[in-house]
C-alpha cells in the first residue's frame, strides 16, 4: 500500500464487479454496480496507471448493470475472465467457442433428471452458468451438479468455474490470474491491488502475489465464501466497503 501511495502514476487497481463493485442478489440479472461506483473510480482514474475490472460476465453486461462506468476515463474492462475486452466504448474478443452452446443445450435435460427445478441457466455468450440461489436447498443443488457439471465440461472441452452458489461452463486457457498478469505487464505497472469476492478470484490473488511487484489483495468479505478472506492482505465489508477503501486511496492521493 505505501508503494502505492507513493506512487499512483504506477499502480494498477484491479476490480471484480460481481459482490465487489455490485452486490449479490438471487436473480443475476438483476444486479446493479454500486450507485456511487461509477463516480468513486473516476475520481480513483484520474491518479493511478489504470482501473481495470475483471469479470466473469460479457464485458457488455458488466457496463449494462454498470449504467455509468463507460464514462469512467480510462477505465478497461475485461470481460469472461480475460476472453473480451472493452475499451474507449470498443468490444474485441476471439469467436465464441462451439463447446458452450452445446453444453447449454443438454442442461435441461441433465437439470430435469436430478429434480432441481430451483435451478436457473444464465446464457453467459463464451460461457453458460448454473445457478443454486433461488433452489429451495441451495448448497444440496450445488452437491447434486458438481460431478455431472464436470463431466458435460469435460464432453465438450470446457472447464468447470465454481463460486458462490454456481457453477459456471467456459473454456480453458483464461482465468483472472492470466488476465491480470498480461494486463499489468501492458501497462508497466509498477504496483497492483486488487479487490474480489469469490472462488474465481483466487487465480487474481494468485497473479498479484506472482508479479513481483509490491501488491495488495482486498477480499469484499461475505458469510458464502471465507477462502479469499484468509488469502487476502486486507477484508472489507462487501462493495460498501470496497468503494470506502477507494475512496481512501483517492483522499490520500489527492493530499499528496
Amino acid at each position: 500500500m505505501e508503494a502505492i501511495l507513493k506512487d499512483p502514476t504506477g499502480a494498477v487497481i484491479g476490480l471484480d464487479f460481481d459482490g465487489t463493485l455490485s452486490p449479490i442478489v438471487a436473480d443475476p440479472a438483476t444486479a446493479r454496480v454500486h450507485p456511487d461506483a461509477p463516480a468513486v473510480l473516476a475520481q480513483l482514474g484520474a491518479y493511478v496507471n489504470a482501473v481495470v475490472i475483471v469479470t466473469g460476465r460479457p464485458a457488455a453486461t458488466a457496463l449494462q448493470l454498470g449504467p455509468g462506468l463507460e464514462r469512467v476515463p480510462g477505465l478497461v474492462v475485461l470481460g469472461h475472465y480475460g476472453f473480451e475486452r472493452w475499451e474507449n466504448g470498443q468490444i474485441s474478443a476471439p469467436p465464441p467457442p462451439a463447446g458452450v452452446p452445446r453444453a447449454e443445450a443438454e442442461l435441461p435435460l441433465l437439470l430435469d433428471s436430478l429434480g432441481l427445478p430451483g435451478v436457473t441457466v444464465e446464457d453467459k455468450g463464451r460461457a453458460v452458468a448454473v445457478h443454486t440461489r433461488r433452489d429451495a436447498d441451495p448448497e444440496g443443488a450445488l452437491a447434486a451438479l458438481r460431478e455431472p457439471m464436470a463431466k458435460l465440461a469435460e464432453k465438450h472441452g470446457l472447464v468447470v468455474e465454481p463460486g458462490r452458489l454456481v457453477l459456471e461452463l467456459r473454456p480453458p486457457g483464461m482465468d483472472k490470474g492470466h488476465a491480470l498478469s498480461l494486463f499489468l505487464a501492458e501497462r508497466a505497472a509498477r504496483s497492483v491491488l486488487f479487490a474480489g469476492d469469490d472462488l474465481g478470484d483466487l487465480a487474481a490473488f494468485d497473479a498479484v502475489r506472482a508479479s513481483g511487484l509490491p501488491g495488495v489483495t482486498v477480499c469484499s468479505g461475505s458469510a458464502e465464501v471465507t477462502a479469499l478472506a484468509e488469502r487476502a492482505d486486507i477484508v472489507v465489508d462487501g462493495p460498501d466497503g470496497v468503494l470506502a477503501l477507494l475512496r481512501e486511496l483517492t483522499t490520500a492521493f489527492s493530499r499528496s
